[in-house]
């Protein structure tokens, strides 16, 4: 059912915990699944040096956001805007279609972190590509 790079990312988990002191912090979830990940970015001259992030939710949901953390290291806010996800699931070598919300989360949460970081730079938010596409409050796709 899943990949093997889904299953890589799932037992060895990348930059797993908190970033003391984040620059910008983005929570999403999804109450029908339980699925919940917070992501912590640490910015530098507008660059991510660190991402780091804590879930709770099913393997794809922990895979996702290991990758999404990898994928956002070392580029710029703007970069980093940009890795949607389909980028996530693309980087895992697929998803199966009722694990593709995962992949969202994790696209919605640094897009959450990004924008945490600005509000406390005095900066007005990016708009969100899926704004409140968390919301599967009618998706039944989203069981384990």
């Amino acid at each position: 059912m899943y990949s093997d790079k889904v299953m890589e990312h799932f037992k060895n988990p990348r930059n797993v915990g908190e970033i003391d002191n984040p620059d910008g912090v983005g929570e999403v979830g999804n109450p029908v699944c339980g699925d919940i990940m917070k992501i912590f970015l640490k910015i530098e001259n507008n660059i991510i040096v660190d991402a780091k992030f804590k879930t709770f939710g099913c393997g794809a949901a922990i895979a996702s956001s290991s990758m999404a953390t990898e994928l956002v290291k070392g580029k710029t806010l703007e970069e980093a805007w940009e890795v949607s996800n389909r980028a996530v699931a693309e980087a895992l070598e697929g998803l199966p279609p009722i694990k593709m919300h995962c992949s969202v989360l994790a696209e919605e949460g640094i897009h959450k972190a990004i924008n945490d970081y600005r509000n406390k730079q005095g900066l007005s938010p990016w708009e969100e590509k899926h704004p409140h596409s968390h919301d599967h409050s009618k998706d039944l796709e989203c069981q384990d």
